[in-house]
Parts: C-alpha cells; sequence; structure tokens
C-alpha cells in the first residue's frame, strides 16, 4: 500500500481549524464578529483554496458567512430538531439509510473537508451508524437482496474524503451488484477541494461499470473559480453526469440575481442546476432560513430570467415524505 501523502491529503491537513486565524488571514479582526466562543461538537474546518475565494475584510462574504460559528447557532428555534429529515428512522442496516422507493443512501464517512454551518447533518450520530469496514458486508448483502434497488447514493459526511483504497473496495463492491444501474455521489469536495478529482479517482469511478451521477453542492457562483472548473472538465470527460444542489440561505443566496449568476455559471462548467433545497430544520442552523414566499418570488424571478433548463426545482424535505416535496 503507498502510504504517500497526495496533494488533497495535504490541503486537507492545511485547512483552516481556528477561527482568530482564519480571520486574521482574511484581514477581519475577530473582536467585532458575534462568534461562538465554544463549538467543539462541530469545529470550525475550512480549506485554504476555498478561504482564497472570500472577499478579505468582509466579513458578510457569502462564503464565509457559510462557514463562521456565530452565537445565532445557540439561539432555539420552534420545529428544529437534531434529526431534521427523519433519517433515524430511516436506518435500514448500520450505514443504510432507506428512506425512498428503488434507492438507498450509504453513509460511507461522517468526515467533511469543509463544516457549513446550516448542515443538515451537523448532529448525526456518525460513530454509531456510518458505514465503517465491518459494517460494509451488511450493507452489500441489504442491497443485494433486494432487485428493486436500482440506485445507491454515497453521501456522509462526504463519500469523497475515503481514501483511493477504501473508496475503491466500495465502488468494486457495489459495481459487482448486478441490478444496480447507478451510483450517485453527494459531495461537496469538488467545490471546496478540486484537488481530490485526481486521474486514480475517476477510473474507480468509471470501472464500476456503472452510470456515475455526481452531485456538487455550490450555493455561490464565487465558489467556482478555475480549479473547480478544471475538476469538473475531468470528470465530464470521464463520463460523469454531473448535477448541482444548493441550499436557499439568507445572507448567502437569497436574492434573484444571486441564484441566476449561479446557474449560469454552473452551465458553463457543465453542471446542471438540479435542486433548490429550503433549509432543513436542523438545530443550530435557523438564522440561514428563507421563508417560503420569498424563495417563491425568487422562483418566478428566475424563470422570468433564464431559460427552464436552467431553473432549479424548489424542494423541502420532510420526515416520513415519500420523496422531495416541490414547493411551487
Amino acid at each position: 500500500m503507498d502510504n504517500k501523502i497526495t496533494r488533497w491529503q495535504q490541503e486537507l491537513t492545511e485547512a483552516f481549524t481556528d477561527v482568530e486565524t482564519l480571520c486574521r488571514h482574511l484581514q477581519i479582526d475577530p473582536t467585532t464578529l458575534p462568534l461562538l466562543s465554544s463549538f467543539k461538537a462541530f469545529p470550525l474546518r475550512v480549506p485554504r483554496g476555498f478561504a482564497a475565494r472570500m472577499q478579505p475584510g468582509n466579513p458578510r462574504d457569502p462564503l464565509l458567512t457559510q462557514v463562521l460559528p456565530l452565537q445565532n447557532e445557540l439561539r432555539d428555534y420552534p420545529g428544529y430538531s437534531f434529526d431534521p429529515v427523519g433519517d433515524l428512522h430511516a436506518v435500514a442496516t448500520p450505514g443504510v439509510i432507506h428512506k425512498y422507493q428503488g434507492r438507498v443512501l450509504l453513509i460511507a464517512t461522517g468526515a467533511c473537508a469543509v463544516h457549513c454551518r446550516y448542515c443538515f447533518r451537523r448532529n448525526f450520530p456518525y460513530n454509531d451508524l456510518q458505514l465503517s469496514s465491518q459494517k460494509l458486508q451488511q450493507a452489500m448483502d441489504y442491497i443485494s437482496a433486494r432487485p428493486e434497488i436500482s440506485e445507491v447514493i454515497l453521501s456522509g459526511g462526504d463519500p469523497l474524503l475515503l481514501n483511493d483504497d477504501k473508496l475503491g473496495q466500495l465502488l468494486r463492491q457495489l459495481g459487482g451488484i448486478a441490478h444496480l444501474k447507478r451510483i450517485r455521489i453527494h459531495s461537496r469536495v469538488p467545490v471546496v477541494l478540486p484537488s481530490r478529482i485526481t486521474r486514480l479517482l475517476l477510473t474507480n469511478l468509471v470501472n464500476t461499470g456503472k452510470q456515475i451521477v455526481l452531485v456538487i453542492h455550490a450555493n455561490h457562483r464565487n465558489e467556482l473559480n478555475a480549479e473547480v472548473a478544471e475538476a469538473c472538465t475531468l470528470m465530464r470527460l470521464s463520463g460523469i453526469t454531473l448535477l448541482n444542489q444548493s441550499v436557499l440561505l439568507q445572507s448567502v443566496n437569497d436574492d434573484g440575481k444571486t441564484l441566476c449568476q449561479l446557474s449560469e455559471q454552473l452551465f458553463t462548467l457543465g453542471i446542471m442546476p438540479y435542486y433548490l433545497h429550503l433549509l432543513d430544520h436542523a438545530s443550530g442552523t435557523g438564522h440561514f432560513a428563507v421563508d417560503e414566499d420569498h424563495a417563491k418570488q425568487l422562483m418566478q424571478f428566475m424563470q422570468r430570467s433564464l431559460p427552464g433548463y436552467l431553473v432549479p426545482k424548489l424542494v423541502k424535505e420532510q420526515a416520513g415524505a415519500a420523496y422531495k416535496l416541490p414547493v411551487c
């Protein structure tokens, strides 16, 4: 086994994990911000490449807003909980969430390259429910025994943070299940750590023999720089279908012009806008919420301004529902 540290792994170890260091790097005085004094349960993590896309001196930068731990996270909002979308009730076997007909979700890892403060799984019990090597065979047995499952969704955490050996093993086992048609991967990594999109990773994906759909997660046009564009080109040339899902976030992308710019830039990179999510009501995230009426107005603006194929579906997830619910 090659234990050499790759570029993306080195960048991950060099990520910002201290709020004051990040603020001073951005020429922002941390004493002027209502920062959380303690957030060990959900610590700061921001790759330096992602921080480089933030505007120096601007404490309201839309990318910084997504990752900066603020005292607002301590506010209690009615209806917010640790399991806002009912994941825990849908655990079929450790590591496997089976909510929707024809597809299952695998919690491949609890690790992420960036800790987004609006994360709906920020309180998820990964130690108990992520797909460990011991639980992998149970998960494969569950999928293999159900021919009605045509798609497996790799999620987390972020599945692309698995090293190449572990991810390759997982992909090979999924590739060997005859009734699977697709492997879908939900990942923020192509946006926040694009160096992870290596030739070896792409080879592992393509060699499954299944259709690969990669759903990236970008909320603002400023996240999509030249490195991200290069990573997306490599994925598209490998035959991977690229989609994007965004979360509608107050003070980040809650205006029509910003959303239109994001859709246009995504399409330039060969990525189709897929979903625009209303915020999942996870404890600690309520200050990001945008109300449904405003969300509908934003959709109308996008529909007037863009061709239909550039307008994502506005959806929300409701615990126990059989699919994501369209808002308009």
